[in-house]
């Protein structure tokens, strides 16, 4: 049973935009923070941006003003809106559910490449 699984990632120019979507179990959706995490060659995996069940928003730095996390309660599913994309956002993106004692689970990843 796939628990998170990522789509919408693919090639756009600078300056262009995406939307990662992550549709989550729903027994994982209700119970804990969301999260988007990317992972660039040569670099270590870094946060994005999380969503927690009541709806608290946390962006680090590098997207914050860029990027928009949201989910909907009514599919089970979260997203990833970027704009303003630069070669410096291109990575493997993963949605991440966990929460405090709990499991920790990830998606398989969607490449997200920018570039002219």
């Amino acid at each position: 049973q796939v628990q998170l699984m990522e789509s919408g990632g693919g090639l756009v120019q600078p300056g262009g935009s995406l939307r990662l979507t992550c549709v989550v179990d729903e027994n994982i959706f209700s119970r804990n923070t969301l999260g988007w995490y990317r992972l660039a060659p040569g670099k270590q995996r870094e946060l994005v941006a999380t969503i927690t069940t009541s709806g608290r928003i946390n962006y680090s730095d590098s997207v914050r003003g860029r990027f928009t996390i949201s989910k909907s309660n009514t599919d089970n599913r979260m997203y990833l809106q970027m704009s303003d994309l630069n070669p410096e956002d291109t990575a493997v993106y993963y949605c991440n559910a966990r929460r405090t004692g709990g499991a920790i689970y990830w998606g398989q990843g969607t490449q997200v490449l920018v570039s002219s």
